[in-house]
């Protein structure tokens, strides 16, 4: 069922573009929600599943730190698609290989703890891919690719949650690691998620939607432990 609701996720982020062309205050403020909860899932649901599992709690710091560095990385290759903020050089026809190949890393990363981990991890991954394909989407139109190239590409990056629950539920290298990759991916969430709460305020203004849309985020997980 999770593998279902990864790819509807996306598809729903791909639509509303097609439908709705949604304005960059309502992305915003979806992103605001979905960091929120991505945040407080993090921290309530899998940091304490890891620190508990794990013996070591530094090597287990580490792989976080590493995580953390990872998403440093491939953000610099997305141009910052995971929190709404992608540039479009309309001046290029050349398709953006290391931009969506890092997008699609990220992607499968997001993948590899649902298998072991809370449903709530599942809703926040969810709830966080509507706002990146809604993003991805409108950069494809927005350099006048086909609508069928645009749609081939949007599968393509809405199959890699489901690679990422595939490989952790059916490669043994991943189940025999679980605890180190799940430590590894949490510093990938905490990068996304404070990025994303940090920067979804123009000019970083109290904006009281913002901060409406981010207490929702943090009451959805702590209702839901």
């Amino acid at each position: 069922m999770s593998y279902i609701l990864l790819i509807l996720s996306v598809l729903l982020g791909y639509v509303i573009v097609l439908i709705t062309k949604p304005n960059t205050k309502i992305v915003r403020l979806l992103l605001a929600f979905s960091g929120a909860y991505l945040l407080s899932v993090t921290i309530l649901h899998l940091l304490p599943e890891v620190y508990t599992n794990d013996s070591d709690k530094t090597v287990s710091g580490i792989f976080i730190l590493l995580g953390i560095t990872l998403q440093s990385v491939l953000e610099s290759f997305s141009k910052g698609a995971e929190h709404g903020h992608i540039h479009n050089d309309s001046k290029t026809k050349k398709f953006p290989i290391l931009l969506f190949l890092s997008l699609s890393i990220h992607a499968f990363s997001e993948g590899l703890p649902i298998h072991n981990a809370n449903e709530n991890l599942l809703w926040a991954i969810m709830i966080h891919k509507i706002p990146v394909a809604i993003v991805l989407t409108s950069f494809f139109i927005g350099c006048s690719y086909p609508k069928n190239k645009t749609l081939l590409l949007i599968v393509i990056f809405a199959l890699m949650s489901p690679l990422g629950v595939l490989f952790a539920d059916r490669i043994p290298f991943f189940n025999n690691n679980a605890t180190a990759i799940t430590a590894l991916i949490i510093g990938v969430f905490l990068h996304i998620s404070t990025v994303i709460l940090f920067e979804s305020s123009e000019n970083h203004k109290f904006n009281i939607q913002k901060f409406t849309a981010i207490i929702l985020g943090l009451l959805l997980t702590i209702f839901t432990l």
